[in-house]
């Protein structure tokens, strides 16, 4: 299946919590990062998810934010840190590809931001996107 999400990371489901709706899942990424994502017990029942289960975490370009300073104080699960490898600006947009330890993400950002932060290609940053932001599919 094709997907327009440009963001998909494959990795391993390391644990499964079950709420009476909703669900947490951890997911170990092949750099080791963990993901988390927020997803229905439905989506648990119906991927078959369980410890050790191949999963793909897919979140929209949309929803990752870059911070380039220290992150504190915020409820945002997934932080992986990575360096920008490539900035793309249009008239308003941005998109910013970020490479973290085994893998790409991409953010799309205001080009405000971009000059709001200092962003060039080589600077660290810290992407962000919260855990109700992220679907999995079965790889």
């Amino acid at each position: 299946m094709s997907l327009s999400i440009r963001n998909q990371l494959p990795g391993t489901v390391t644990s499964v919590t079950r709420g009476e709706a909703m669900a947490t899942v951890r997911v170990r990424l092949g750099g080791g990062q963990i993901v988390t994502a927020a997803v229905t017990r439905d989506a648990v029942e119906d991927l078959s998810l369980d410890e050790g289960s191949a999963v793909r975490t897919l979140v929209k370009a949309t929803e990752v934010a870059l911070a380039t300073g220290p992150v504190e104080g915020l409820s945002i699960r997934n932080r992986l840190p990575g360096t920008v490898r490539e900035i793309a600006t249009g008239a308003a947009m941005a998109s910013v590809r970020v490479a973290v330890e085994g893998a790409e993400l991409t953010a799309a950002i205001t080009q405000d931001a971009v000059a709001d932060l200092g962003l060039a290609e080589g600077s660290a940053v810290t992407a962000l996107f919260k855990s109700t932001e992220v679907s999995l599919s079965a790889a």
